[in-house]
């Protein structure tokens, strides 16, 4: 019962820190909002005894959420938000793509068959091991793939944004 309690807390905090981030205009503010959220999403992974999962994803959003405010300031007109900027645009479609977005989620979650709930849990070290084979073995490709992709693309805008200073 104290873990159902605690995941919703989380559940709750991550949802608190997700409404936050679009509704300042800050957008250091909202990084660090959106930090707060995907922290929460780690300890809820650690309150399922994922751990490794749980300490994975604060660890990474850490080192994200920090590279992205570090490049928000560099190179945003208004990255404190404290000249009134308007953040939001196409507000209608925004708002019409949210609700419909929301309805498909809530309608995934309760028409779809998500089959039988597990009986027993590995243990921590047997799920570490488990993942850490999928991720060596055929994941292992797409996980370079995409880190290599990432970090090609903050050199570019890097020196796209450097370009247009000159």
């Amino acid at each position: 019962m104290g873990q159902l309690i605690a995941i919703t807390v989380f559940g709750l905090i991550a949802l608190g820190f997700g409404a936050t981030v679009f509704r300042t205009s800050s957008m250091v503010r909202s990084a660090l909002a959106l930090l707060g959220s995907m922290v929460a999403i780690g300890l809820m992974f650690l309150t399922l005894e994922a751990e490794f999962l749980g300490v994975l994803q604060i660890m990474m959003m850490a080192g994200e959420m920090t590279i992205m405010a570090i490049f928000m300031v560099m190179y945003m007109m208004d990255p404190g938000g404290l000249g009134q900027m308007d953040m939001s645009h196409q507000k209608r479609f925004s708002k019409a793509a949210g609700v419909v977005a929301f309805l498909a989620a809530a309608a995934m979650i309760l028409l779809v068959d998500w089959g039988d709930t597990v009986d027993e849990v590995p243990a921590p070290d047997v799920q570490v091991h488990n993942l850490g084979l999928e991720l060596m073995g055929r994941s292992l490709l797409i996980f370079e793939a995409a880190g290599t992709s990432i970090l090609v693309a903050m050199i570019a805008a890097t020196a796209v944004a450097i370009a247009r200073r000159e």
